[in-house]
């Protein structure tokens, strides 16, 4: 089995500009982060799964099973589509619910981690 190279490299590109915006401190940014590495993962399972082009499954007068895709990988495929767009709605919910409290889609330092690290790090929270 030969891999499409071009596709790969361009799988690799979708997830680390996925892994940057994961970084973000905006929400949006965060949730088409969290999409985009979704869809790169997907691409990647369809890529390793099978040559393309091919049926996932044979007929029953065609005994050679040589060079037909896995259909395993394509309902992986279908079921991570579902499970994105539950998590989707879920952190657009929560993006939601956030700028209705705050007016503000910034994620903030919560004072309690900043109070845990600052006496990891030897010094007097309380000052």
């Amino acid at each position: 089995m030969t891999a499409n190279l071009t596709l790969l490299i361009l799988i690799g590109i979708m997830v680390a500009c996925a892994v940057y915006m994961l970084l973000e401190r905006a929400v949006s940014k965060m949730l088409l982060g969290m999409i985009l590495f979704g869809n790169a993962v997907n691409l990647l399972i369809l890529t390793v799964g099978g040559p393309d082009g091919r049926p996932p499954i044979v007929g029953e007068t065609d005994r050679v099973h040589h060079g037909t895709a896995d259909p395993l990988a394509q309902a992986m495929v279908l079921t991570s589509i579902v499970i994105t767009m539950g998590l989707a709605a879920f952190v657009l919910a929560l993006a939601y619910r956030s700028y209705a409290l705050r007016a503000t889609e910034q994620v903030e330092n919560d004072p309690e981690d900043v109070k845990v690290a600052s006496r990891r790090e030897g010094e007097d929270p309380e000052q």
